[in-house]
């Protein structure tokens, strides 16, 4: 009943009801255009292609662009050179003084990062875009099909999908002005859910087919998939809140300070990051190896042994990596010396701990503590996906057991409730100063 009533007051606020459809529409025309083959491509010609991207980095690409990138659709490339291009362009701000010069300007500034971060992503696209036609030939090829990619062709259809992953960003950024949430992660969500029904459906013939206790095998599998998802709720919610008192200050008539307030410190602070970069280091021996005609020798020996997604080693070293990119990332997005210095200008400090350089050092020894847990956490989390292939879990439904896609899906659902909570509260304070009296004191 308070699910149902949530929503009669989500559809009663006009500017709730309005972004909500408006979200809602964008997503139909990104689902639409994921459909839509590259002129010149016979649909029946891509089965090699879909062969191609059912395991590995291939399936995450075609995970990410929502079954675009098998489908050869102008939105093969999807959202993943933006991603590329705002991960480059962050770490620049971690390194270059030009890039955080402009990261404390304010307003003005972040319009120049994302500006130079659309200039990168098409020159991402103009070398990713001829690379994947190339490769969409040879899979053509592989399945009987023809193709004719002249010097021509190739120019077309590169601004083809070029102008496709910009629309796509184009559209998650009107998405997030216009709509509700974060339009960029709601697009690569929806991609990822849109595997979702498929999966499960595989996984529901597959487990009747079984002779006994197929069904029971089916329910085991449902609530273990709520139970993990629960898990990477508290995982991408989890804080350790660190109190900070600040100093009463009288300026002119006016007080400020003397409340205690919280720092919220994430578990998580590198969120699925970790995941991503060790999944890209984990493909180096595979691509290595494929440029060499023997496969022998250490790569070819490397190249086997991480080319099997549910081996020991795949999986150990997958999950070492995720440790260790985890605390790299925390310690290059979470600066403990500025949170330090940003306090002091306002007068506050952690009480027991001296101002400056004590509390820097005392923010990161916190951190360090708590990224650890988080950290293991999250490579079990990772690594959840390979245990359910060893249990007999359909390989495109053993996806949302664990690793990028469910902390995605976890993370921008948790994200877009809480601007749709943020509105509610919002509307609901609206009413009150226009309904409610307000009477002054007289002294």
């Amino acid at each position: 009943m308070r699910l149902i009533e949530t929503i009669k007051n989500i559809w009663k606020i006009e500017d709730l009801r309005k972004r909500l459809t408006i979200t809602f529409l964008f997503i139909l025309i990104y689902r639409f255009g994921c459909h839509v083959v590259l002129p010149g491509i016979n649909p029946a010609d891509l089965d090699a292609l879909r062969r191609f991207t059912d395991s590995g980095l291939m399936q995450l690409l075609d995970m990410f662009s929502g079954g675009a990138f098998s489908q050869a659709s102008i939105f093969a490339l999807g959202i993943m050179p933006y991603i590329t291009a705002s991960i480059v362009i962050q770490l620049l701000g971690m390194i270059l003084p030009q890039f955080q010069k402009m990261q404390r300007e304010g307003e003005s500034g972040r319009m120049k990062l994302n500006q130079y971060t659309r200039y990168l992503t098409v020159l991402i696209l103009l070398v990713q875009a001829p690379a994947y036609l190339v490769n969409l030939r040879y899979q053509v090829a592989a399945a009987g099909g023809a193709t004719s990619f002249g010097v021509w062709n190739m120019f077309f259809l590169t601004v083809v999908l070029t102008a496709g992953a910009m629309f796509i960003m184009w559209l998650g950024e009107k998405m997030t002005d216009k709509g509700i949430g974060n339009g960029i992660s709601i697009i690569i969500m929806v991609g990822i859910m849109a595997r979702l029904p498929g999966a499960l459906m595989q996984e529901f013939t597959s487990r009747l087919s079984t002779a006994q206790g197929g069904l029971v095998m089916f329910l085991i599998e449902i609530i273990l998939l709520f139970a993990v998802t629960a898990g990477a709720v508290l995982l991408v919610q989890g804080t350790r809140k660190v109190p900070v008192q600040y100093a009463k200050r009288i300026v002119g008539n006016k007080q400020y300070g003397g409340a205690r307030q919280y720092i919220p410190l994430k578990v998580n602070a590198a969120n699925v990051m970790p995941i991503i970069f060790a999944q890209a280091l984990m493909f180096i021996p595979i691509t290595l190896a494929g440029f060499r005609a023997s496969q022998d020798g250490f790569v070819g020996t490397m190249a086997r042994t991480f080319s099997d997604m549910n081996g020991f080693w795949y999986n150990a070293v997958y999950f070492l990596l995720i440790l260790a990119f985890t605390y790299f990332y925390t310690a290059i997005t979470v600066r403990p010396n500025d949170m330090a210095e940003q306090m002091k200008k306002n007068s506050g400090f952690i009480p027991g701990i001296k101002p400056g350089k004590k509390t820097a050092e005392y923010l990161d020894s916190i951190m360090s503590r708590i990224t650890l847990p988080g950290s293991i956490f999250l490579g079990i989390v990772a690594i959840l996906p390979a245990f359910a292939r060893y249990f007999g879990v359909n390989q495109n439904f053993a996806q949302f057991f664990g690793g990028t896609s469910l902390l995605i899906i976890v993370g921008v659902v948790l994200d877009t409730l809480q601007q749709i909570e943020a509105k509610l509260m919002e509307h609901h304070y609206d009413s009150l100063m226009k309904g409610g009296k307000v009477k002054g004191r007289n002294f």
